[in-house]
């Protein structure tokens, strides 16, 4: 079974964190992910920096150019991560724009991503519809699990579309906007997050966009499975180097 499907299993709510693969050196990326899952993190996101970001609020974009300027790249990344499950067991996800992945070959990187032991993909600019008629068996031969984004204006119809194609969890976006921490949610995301929680999905919803601490992060997931954090890691990143890690995720428990 995939490491995603045996996590979201558990019954306790699952903390991803999400951070720019490169940054805040090119050389951090292992060890992030070695210390965050050490600290108790369920899920993580490795973000593959690409140079025109359509999704990202200013604190990614920003470590997402400071990891292009590293020399960050798919095949970098590739080579970084070769014996990651020599040392980490938790669900792994590569976040990243469709651009890079077509320059690299799709099967080419689907199979480099079996090879190394990453669970699933979540590529925002990858149309539903798209995915489901091209690239679908590509991704379920190599048994990495495709997650799709759905926000407060996704239509009824499509969620349902998107439930019906996805076999790992949805990834919930908390608001229309892009992506950055903020002060708690309102009224009016907290009944999005009802609604869709309502509708009893096949697939369960991890909400991310918005979510810094912990009050944000129990808001999210008393309608959700788990919630993702990014931005306000990536602050914590840029402040306190690696240093700091364990401080910053024990502040979530």
């Amino acid at each position: 079974m995939n490491r995603i499907n045996k996590k979201l299993q558990e019954s306790k709510k699952i903390l991803s964190i999400y951070f720019s693969a490169g940054y805040p050196n090119l050389n951090d990326t292992v060890q992030i992910i070695q210390d965050l899952e050490k600290n108790g993190v369920d899920m993580i996101e490795i973000g593959l920096p690409f140079s025109d970001p359509l999704a990202d609020g200013p604190t990614i974009q920003e470590s997402s150019t400071q990891a292009l300027h590293n020399g960050m790249n798919t095949q970098v990344l590739f080579n970084q991560l070769k014996d990651i499950r020599n040392t980490v067991t938790i669900p792994l996800v590569i976040m990243g724009y469709f651009n890079p992945m077509l320059q690299y070959g799709i099967e080419n990187f689907c199979k480099k991503c079996a090879e190394i032991g990453i669970d699933g993909l979540i590529i925002p600019d990858l149309p539903v519809d798209v995915y489901a008629d091209e690239y679908k068996t590509t991704f379920e031969k190599y048994g990495l699990k495709n997650i799709f984004l759905i926000t407060p204006q996704t239509s009824v119809e499509r969620i349902h579309f998107i439930d019906s194609v996805s076999d790992g969890f949805i990834y919930m976006v908390s608001s229309a906007s892009v992506t950055g921490s903020q002060t708690g949610f309102g009224r009016v995301q907290e009944e999005y997050f009802k609604r869709i929680s309502d509708m009893n999905l096949k697939n369960p919803q991890v909400i991310g966009f918005g979510i810094s601490d912990k009050e944000t992060f129990m808001q999210a997931t008393q309608y959700a499975k788990g919630a993702i954090i990014g931005s306000a890691f990536i602050k914590d990143l840029t402040v306190n180097g690696t240093e700091k890690i364990e401080t910053f995720i024990k502040a979530l428990h």
